[in-house]
């Protein structure tokens, strides 16, 4: 039975009402996993992507498949230094399946992104980042409200106290990447994260 307080004073109390939430399920939605839930209490930066992958699902820790290996090597951070550096969640908590049309996975209706933001506002409002990294379209397009990643990444933008920098989702599933433009907006929007993570 899911639990959502109307407010929250502690991160450690808003996961365990997280960890078990089925909102989604509850509203008819299918999903093949249950939240996947950041590890640690305290990040200096925010990383929000779109939604748990399989071996995210299975693991219930997020970026744990291919597509984190690739993030982190963008970033050029080892595992152990990435989960101390962001706080990673994403617009759904829960893997939601295979794509019907067998490539990829499914992406998360409007509805099901729209119960999984209570648990997005209070991470913000609890952690105060001065990061946020956005990972894929749909990432960018719920809390920045750009419409493409083709304008957005490389592009440093504020969003109350945070810096927000987007990043295009790391998935061999997206051609995007095959444009070498597209490559060097990437490697742009690295520089640019980096040089906010010296900052702290």
């Amino acid at each position: 039975m899911t639990r959502r307080r109307s407010t929250y004073r502690s991160l450690a109390s808003l996961k365990r009402d997280e960890a078990v939430c089925r909102a989604c399920v509850e509203a008819g939605y299918p999903l093949e996993s249950l939240p996947v839930i950041a590890p640690g209490e305290s990040r200096r930066a925010y990383m929000f992507g779109q939604a748990p992958g399989i071996v995210e699902g299975q693991e219930r820790r997020p970026w744990r498949g291919r597509a984190g290996q690739t993030l982190r090597r963008w970033l050029a951070m080892e595992e152990d230094q990435f989960y101390e550096t962001f706080y990673c969640a994403s617009v759904t908590r829960c893997y939601p399946g295979r794509a019907p049309s067998g490539r990829g996975d499914r992406t998360p209706t409007p509805a099901e992104q729209e119960l999984c933001e209570f648990w997005r506002d209070h991470e913000l409002r609890l952690l105060h980042p001065h990061l946020i990294v956005t990972v894929g379209g749909l990432a960018a397009r719920r809390l920045l409200g750009v419409k493409s990643v083709s304008e957005c990444v490389g592009v440093r933008y504020e969003r109350g106290e945070a810096v927000a920098i987007p990043l295009p989702h790391p998935s061999g599933a997206s051609s995007w990447l095959n444009v070498p433009a597209n490559r060097e907006r990437v490697a742009a929007a690295v520089e640019l994260i980096r040089a906010e993570l010296a900052r702290f």
